[in-house]
């Protein structure tokens, strides 16, 4: 497996992974997270032309590869904040979200911020639980940045406060 910027022929593939990583979410009676649509095509290639796009793509031969995940991110107040992050179920731990989140690290580091950000639901063990065990902790309303309570208001209008979330941040 090696991670690499994601390529436009692949976004289609990114919108399958989004969606295939959303059913186990049912399973948790959150299936208006399994139904939601992924990122759209466009909003996909924009990350991927600003150069906020990476996929973990495994080899079938020596010239094709198969994406099994892929993480986009902004840069938000003094981190890279991960915008999405998704591996395909069947794909699922064998370490290719941590390797997405680490490269992201590494780039971020390039770029001169200071952490990694995200926002998550609280109580799914895929989300917070694993965050925790790659070194994220959970930020208290107090040490929110003006950057992440404006994303924060963005998800509560699209609906996912209907589930405990939380701000996460990993120092570089």
């Amino acid at each position: 497996m090696r991670i690499r910027p994601a390529r436009r022929s692949e976004l289609a593939l990114l919108q399958d992974i989004e969606r295939a990583a959303g059913e186990p979410f049912r399973t948790l009676g959150m299936a208006a997270v399994a139904d939601d649509d992924p990122p759209p095509l466009g909003l996909l290639e924009s990350y991927r032309r600003a150069g906020r796009s990476w996929v973990a793509a495994e080899a079938l031969t020596s010239a094709a590869e198969q994406p099994l995940g892929y993480l986009i991110a902004d840069a938000v107040d003094d981190a890279a904040h991960i915008e999405q992050v998704s591996v395909t179920p069947m794909a699922a731990r064998r370490g290719i979200g941590r390797a997405l989140i680490d490269h992201l690290a590494q780039w971020a580091a390039a770029q001169d911020l200071r952490a990694l950000t995200l926002t998550t639901f609280t109580d799914v063990p895929w989300n917070a639980p694993y965050y925790r065990r790659l070194g994220f902790r959970t930020l208290t309303e107090d040490e929110l940045t003006d950057g992440l309570r404006a994303i924060r208001t963005l998800e509560n209008q699209h609906g996912l406060d209907r589930w405990p979330r939380v701000c996460m941040r990993r120092e570089l």
